[in-house]
């Protein structure tokens, strides 16, 4: 009834490959959140649902931004959001989440400088 097990191989030590690159990283942390696929998906949709959805009637009334912002918002959102309902893999729905995120800010930015 050990509850401390002192012969545990040291894994932190293995140093054979260590140019791992960002891509091999997101691709490990994917296949690793299999499991999580249901909480990914209505994370994607809570967030872009809460924060992305209601951006273009901001930054149409306030800051005069054109039409294409809503086009471009709304095609992020159901892109990622059909993704995951159609039964993508785990690596589509991140990198889809994770895409539509960055352009949505990288959109606001444009608009608002």
């Amino acid at each position: 009834m050990a509850t401390i097990k002192t012969n545990v191989p040291a894994t932190w030590a293995n140093t054979s490959d260590t140019n791992v690159s960002i891509w091999d990283r997101f691709i490990a942390f994917a296949d690793s959140q299999h499991e999580r696929k249901t909480m990914w998906y209505f994370l994607a949709l809570v967030v872009q649902g809460i924060f992305f959805l209601p951006l273009p009637a901001f930054l149409m009334y306030y800051y005069n931004a054109p039409i294409i912002v809503l086009l471009i918002t709304l095609t992020c959102f159901f892109t990622s959001i059909i993704a995951c309902m159609g039964g993508a893999g785990i690596r589509s729905v991140l990198l889809l989440s994770a895409a539509s995120v960055l352009i949505q800010v990288l959109m606001t930015i444009a608009v608002l400088i």
